[in-house]
């Protein structure tokens, strides 16, 4: 998985299983896990921090084909570039679409629809995702706090 990262010029430590689909232009920082069966489209440019955990089943777009398929293939394809930042956990079987940005020590829980901007320090989840409470860091203490 290491060599894969590697080959894939992504950053030193990244590990990348081999059953992970990855096109167009995606870059992606130190020590971060790209796990099984996950879908990373750069068509529209993708950038992934340092050390992110991206679960199994995790499709991330960077374009989408809506307005071409409903204009009967008279409007072209969107691009729009998609960011995750730094110590960003991304639950298994979530997609995040095209035009994204998730800020630095986020974690968006499993199965959710990422369709708009998460700020950092931010726990989200669900379809659409919407915030739910947020990453507190004291030192190495970590604490998830959860709206009420």
């Amino acid at each position: 998985r290491w060599e894969r990262a590697r080959s894939l010029g992504f950053g030193e430590g990244t590990s990348v299983y081999h059953n992970a689909y990855i096109y167009g232009d995606v870059s992606v920082g130190q020590q971060t896990w790209i796990g099984p069966y996950t879908m990373l489209e750069g068509s529209g440019g993708l950038h992934i921090g340092d050390h992110c955990s991206i679960s199994a089943g995790v499709h991330i777009y960077t374009h989408d084909t809506v307005k071409w398929a409903v204009s009967g293939g008279k409007a072209k394809y969107e691009y729009a570039p998609v960011q995750i930042g730094n110590c960003c956990y991304i639950g298994s079987q979530t997609v995040i679409a095209k035009g994204v940005t998730i800020g630095d020590h986020s974690v968006i829980g499993s199965c959710s629809f990422v369709n708009r901007d998460i700020p950092p320090y931010t726990i989200a989840v669900g379809s659409p995702c919407r915030p739910i409470g947020q990453v507190e860091l004291d030192g190495d203490d970590v604490r998830l706090v959860y709206a009420k």
